[in-house]
């Protein structure tokens, strides 16, 4: 298995650059649960919206087209940020609602119903979508000292 790269200056940050074909989609769901734990609080919707972006760039850009993408996760215990930078596509991606009776288009309004903020950015035709979730401690007590509210 690929290991993560460490892009940024945070200790939970990882980085991998995979191929744009459709198995990818599983494995980038894979390297997001592993990298946050199935006990993180925001380990369910975060996997979800990790597939239903990386799903977009296989799907809609050139990186399902022979390209690649690269997968960035940045984590502490109560925010997750996750970004698919994929190879480009001649649009940018569309946040249209679906057809009720159509099997896809559901990702972007997915990503609008589970996260905290979410966006786009384009670049020389490349996307970076991203979204970041955060977990909501109503009347809960100050983090333990040693910043973590889950085992791992």
């Amino acid at each position: 298995m690929m290991s993560w790269g460490r892009p940024g200056t945070g200790a939970e940050d990882r980085e991998v650059r995979l191929p744009g074909t459709r198995d990818q989609v599983a494995r980038a769901r894979r390297m997001v649960s592993g990298a946050l734990g199935r006990d993180h609080p925001l380990h369910d919707d975060c996997v979800l919206l990790t597939s239903e972006i990386v799903t977009n760039a296989v799907l809609h850009s050139d990186s399902g087209r022979g390209g690649a993408f690269t997968l960035t996760v940045s984590y502490t215990a109560d925010r997750v940020r996750v970004s698919v930078r994929d190879d480009g596509s001649a649009r940018p991606p569309c946040g249209c609602h679906a057809d009720p009776y159509s099997p896809g288009g559901r990702g972007l309004p997915l990503l609008e119903a589970l996260s905290r903020r979410w966006g786009v950015t384009r670049e020389a035709g490349a996307n970076n979508v991203w979204f970041e979730l955060v977990l909501d401690l109503v009347g809960a007590s100050a983090v333990p000292s040693d910043g973590r509210l889950f085992n791992r």
